[in-house]
């Protein structure tokens, strides 16, 4: 699970640094460029699971980035996605993208991984917004589902 964990971190940051650059919205698929902060070489001494389910999840929201920015509007009531830190926005499209098309990794999971990468990678109490994003967002789309 180590691995996951570290593809998750991978995706977020790559994810982060496209976003930030203004280059999110344009990126050519499959994405093949080297993960940010890592040289070449570096991401060739990477386990082979890390690099692909790290390019995997890239992929993954890249191909669907408008509609799951829609669902995190959607679930985001007091802050659109443009307002939304950029950290915890990307960490928050990997978590939609992992509920709408990873179906098997259960939710909890989900919500898990995002708060622990949010305690990582953004600011001290963050990861509180984006835990009750997921939870709203898993109850409502399970709700859904039974209907």
């Amino acid at each position: 699970m180590k691995s996951r964990h570290l593809a998750r971190a991978i995706a977020v940051q790559t994810l982060y640094s496209l976003d930030f650059n203004g280059r999110i919205h344009e990126i050519a698929l499959p994405y093949s460029e080297p993960f940010a902060g890592y040289t070449e070489e570096e991401q060739k001494g990477l386990e082979t699971d890390v690099v692909l389910y790290a390019t995997f999840l890239i992929d993954g929201v890249l191909s669907h980035l408008n509609e799951i920015d829609e669902m995190i509007n959607r679930f985001s009531s007091k802050r659109s996605i443009e307002n939304i830190n950029i950290v915890d926005r990307n960490i928050l499209r990997i978590s939609f993208y992992t509920l709408l098309y990873g179906k098997e990794v259960h939710p909890s999971i989900v919500i898990d991984e995002a708060v622990k990468l949010s305690q990582e990678y953004s600011t001290e109490v963050n990861y509180r917004f984006i835990n009750g994003l997921l939870d709203t967002a898993v109850r409502h789309l399970h709700d859904s589902s039974e209907n």
